[in-house]
Order: structure tokens, then C-alpha cells, then sequence
């Protein structure tokens, strides 16, 4: 096994074992919000760990061509974080993982690229602040008519 198929197998591996955890997270959602918590901050340095990962292997965790995966990392929905050779940002990959896999059980199979797009818009909206104190004035009836 040469260099790079180890590389290989050692993120597919991080990325493995970082499922692993999110499912004990998810056992543990209700019942124990400290060990979560503390379970959520692993996985995140696990990932982080990883850093930048091939088109290649990107490819094979999303069940996507490589194609696929480096026409959305041209297109900004994997954010490219190395450009020769072309690597992409384990973070966001994991992401947009998740999202695909949501995606697919939902039954879609087609533009995913349009979804998941739409998807990480609509989370990178959700985190700002002045949003989310919107969403929580409009919740408790603290509506400023305009």
C-alpha cells in the first residue's frame, strides 16, 4: 500500500469513526446534554485532524463521482482549501455529507447539487445573529411593524 492510498484509508477512517460518535450523540441527546456536548466537541477535532481532503476520497464518501465532486467544489459547494492537487475542507465535506445522505432517504436522487446548495445557504443564514434574535423578538410577540 503506497502513501497516498494510506492517506486514503486514514480520512475515510476519521470519518468513520466521527459517524460513530455522532451516533452515540444522538443516544445521547436527551439524556445526557454535557456528555454531548463534550461528544460533539471530539468529532469536530476529529474532523478537523483530517485536513485537506482528495477529490478522490471526497468522491467516495459522498457516493459521487469525482466529476461531480470537483465540478461542485468549482462551483463553491465544497469549499476547495488546497488548489494542486484540488483538496477539499473536511468540515464542510462532513456537511454536506449529511445533507446528502438527508437528501437520498427523502428519496432524492436528482440535483443534488441544487439542494445542498440551497441547504448550506439556508444554514449559513440560520447562524447569523441579527436573524436569530429576529426569530426570537418574532417567537415572543415582539413584532416592530415596519
Amino acid at each position: 500500500m503506497d502513501t497516498l492510498e494510506r492517506r486514503e484509508d486514514q480520512v475515510k477512517g476519521i470519518f468513520g469513526r466521527v459517524e460513530e460518535i455522532e451516533g452515540v450523540v444522538e443516544d445521547l441527546a436527551d439524556r445526557e446534554p454535557e456528555a454531548v456536548a463534550r461528544l460533539q466537541r471530539v468529532a469536530s477535532s476529529a474532523l478537523a485532524s483530517a485536513g485537506p481532503v482528495s477529490l478522490r476520497v471526497a468522491a467516495d464518501l459522498l457516493q459521487l463521482s469525482v466529476r461531480t465532486v470537483t465540478t461542485w467544489a468549482d462551483q463553491g459547494v465544497l469549499e476547495v482549501v488546497a488548489r494542486r492537487p484540488k483538496r477539499v475542507d473536511p468540515v464542510q465535506l462532513h456537511t454536506v455529507k449529511h445533507l446528502i445522505e438527508e437528501l437520498r432517504a427523502a428519496g432524492r436522487n436528482r440535483d443534488l447539487v441544487t439542494a445542498v446548495w440551497h441547504r448550506l445557504q439556508d444554514q449559513a443564514a440560520l447562524e447569523r445573529d441579527d436573524l436569530a434574535k429576529s426569530l426570537e423578538q418574532f417567537r415572543d410577540g415582539k413584532k416592530i411593524p415596519i
